[in-house]
Formats: C-alpha cells, sequence, structure tokens
C-alpha cells in the first residue's frame, strides 16, 4: 500500500494531508482565510498567496506528527499544480518539489478538478468507472464522464459564470457575507423560493451547457427594486439554480449511453436543495447517487492525496520541472461552448 501526502493551495484554503491507498486517512491538517477576505467580500489573491506561504509548512508538519510519520515514511507526494490562483498553486506545488526533492520522492502534479471528480472514490470503494460527474465549483461547473484516472468526457460547461460563483456574487449583492455558499443556503431557508421572478437561463435549450449570468443579472435588478425581501430572493435563486442544473442534467442523460453512477463534487456540491435534485434524479433514472461528505466537498488536501495515489497506482508521476497552470481543463480536447469567457 502506498502512503501520499499530499498539499492543497488553489484558493482560499491551505490544507495538508495524508491518506494511504486503502482509502484511509492518516492525518489533514486545514487552515481557512476566511478572516483575511470577509471585509472584501470575495477572495482576494494577493492576500491568498501570502497566507499560503505562511501557512503551508506548518501544516505539512501538522500533518506528519499527526500521523505518527515523517517524510521519509510517505512514498510521493502530491499538489494542485492547476487550475487556480496562480499565486497559491505556485505555493503549494513549490513547497511539494521541495519536499520531493529533500526526500528523493516522486512528484506527482495534481489538476484540482481531478481531486474533486476523484474524491467520491475515496469514500465509496464500490464507486468504479464509468460514471456521470456534475462538478460544480466557485470557477467551473462541467458534466464529465469520467472513464478512469486521467480519462475525462466534457460533455457540458458553463458558456459564462459558474454556478458557485453566482452564489458568492449573489451573497455579496444581498450582503449576507463570506463564504457565500452556505450563507445564501441558509437564508434561503428562510425565505419563499416562489416570491421572486428570476429567470432560468438555457432551460429548455437544444444544448448541453450551463449559464448563471443573466440570473445574477436577474437578483441585482431584484435587489435594486426594493420590492423583495432578501430571504426570498436568496430563496428564488437557489431554486432556480436547482432547476437549472435539473433541465441540463437531464437533457444530457437523455442522450447518453446510460451510466451506473451520478456524482456530484465540488464546494457548492455541499448545498442542501442541489444534493436533495440529484438523489431524486439518480432515483428516477436507476442510478447509484453518490456524494462525498461534506467537508470533501470543498477543497481539502486528503482529495488531493487521494488522486495522487490513484495516480501513482497507475504510474503516473512527474518531473520537478513541471510548471503550475492557472488553467487546465480535464479534456483538452473539448469542443469549445459556444459564448465568452468560458470556464474551460
Amino acid at each position: 500500500m502506498s502512503i501520499i501526502l499530499g498539499l492543497e493551495s488553489s484558493c482560499d484554503e491551505t490544507a495538508a494531508a495524508i491518506v494511504r491507498s486503502d482509502r484511509t486517512i492518516l492525518a489533514h491538517a486545514l487552515a481557512g482565510q476566511e478572516d483575511h477576505h470577509r471585509a472584501f467580500g470575495g477572495v482576494v489573491p494577493e492576500i491568498a498567496a501570502r497566507a499560503h506561504v505562511e501557512l503551508m509548512t506548518p501544516l505539512v508538519q501538522t500533518a506528519l506528527t499527526d500521523a505518527g510519520m515523517t517524510l521519509a515514511d510517505v512514498d510521493a507526494i502530491a499538489a494542485t499544480a492547476g487550475p487556480g490562483l496562480i499565486g497559491g498553486v505556485m505555493v503549494g506545488l513549490v513547497t511539494a518539489k521541495a519536499l520531493a526533492m529533500a526526500a528523493g520522492k516522486p512528484l506527482i502534479a495534481v489538476n484540482h478538478l481531478e481531486g474533486h471528480a476523484l474524491s467520491p472514490r475515496l469514500v465509496d470503494p464500490d464507486l468504479d468507472f464509468p460514471y456521470l460527474l456534475l462538478l460544480v465549483s466557485g470557477g467551473h461547473c462541467q458534466l464529465l464522464r469520467v472513464r478512469g484516472v486521467g480519462q475525462y468526457d466534457r460533455l457540458a460547461t458553463t458558456i459564462d459564470d459558474a454556478v458557485g460563483e453566482a452564489f458568492d456574487k449573489t451573497a455579496k449583492i444581498l450582503g449576507l457575507g463570506f463564504p457565500g455558499g452556505p450563507a445564501v443556503e441558509a437564508a434561503a431557508a428562510m425565505g419563499n423560493a416562489k416570491a421572486v421572478p428570476l429567470p432560468r437561463p438555457l432551460k429548455g435549450a437544444n444544448e448541453p451547457h450551463f449559464s448563471f449570468a443573466g440570473l445574477k443579472s436577474a437578483v441585482v435588478r431584484a435587489h435594486e427594486s426594493q420590492q423583495y425581501a432578501v430571504n426570498d430572493i436568496a430563496a428564488s435563486f437557489q431554486q432556480a439554480v436547482v432547476e437549472c442544473l435539473l433541465d441540463r442534467l437531464t437533457y444530457t442523460l437523455d442522450r447518453i449511453d446510460p451510466l451506473a453512477a451520478l456524482v456530484v463534487a465540488g464546494g457548492v456540491a455541499a448545498n442542501g436543495p442541489i444534493r436533495a435534485m440529484l438523489a431524486q434524479l439518480a432515483e428516477t433514472r436507476d442510478m447509484r447517487f453518490v456524494a462525498p461528505p461534506l467537508w470533501l466537498c470543498t477543497d481539502n488536501a486528503a482529495m488531493i492525496a487521494w488522486a495522487g495515489a490513484e495516480r501513482f497506482a497507475a504510474g503516473l508521476t512527474d518531473g520537478l520541472d513541471f510548471v503550475a497552470r492557472p488553467r487546465w481543463p480535464l479534456d483538452p480536447n473539448a469542443a469549445p461552448a459556444r459564448g465568452a469567457g468560458v470556464k474551460a
């Protein structure tokens, strides 16, 4: 069995974890940066990068101590090498390179999206390839057929904004605080989802892709009109997102060969109403529904270590000259989606 040290620093979470290939999480040390960014209503890249520099080395030592190990005991070192805020990605990758060089261990450069894509397999040993993945996060909204480690077919993507970005911007518009996703969900629980007439972008469209820019703009107009309560806007926004995701998923499922499991991953996968809708959809399609526990949905190092373990088992390691990537699509051969600002 292999033991992998994983590092994560793609956005505003600094983390180090040690995972064994039998799916045992031996240690996980994480430090959030909410207090650093709350005043700005969102993540400031320069502040995030400085925080990663300060936090990464102590977190690595904490993880090793908690696992009762030294660097000599791990078999490889994995780190997020993109996509993400490039300053933070560089901090984690450079740290991993230094540790790999000092200890004579292999380096595994992990695509952050692959970390999310494979994370359900860390907690569900019965989840086999292939499966349909809804990847929903602050920077991405994609449907992927996951055929194996490093083997992804992108079936749909957003043509403008990611769903997580829409949640964060809605929270900022409504003055709900940071981080935005949990704040919107909490406010929505106290609101009327039918109170505000918001659009469902691309609902019923003859294409598989997603769009959330128009919905975000409609939230701005609803709030500026002063006709609606904040909780009602939040609830109506969340319901619109749920219906858009359901419609786009249904479109794709009607047009692809059946798959055994519907899987959700990424930070937005922690949203309760979205998980409930997906579970119901999977049931109607006679598919298993698999979702990681809430803590594994948001950015963390356990998923990076696990992706590293999966890649290590497949004989996939990287040289110390691997370059950090701000953009890194899981399916580089996917046909371009229409529109500007496509999230690759």
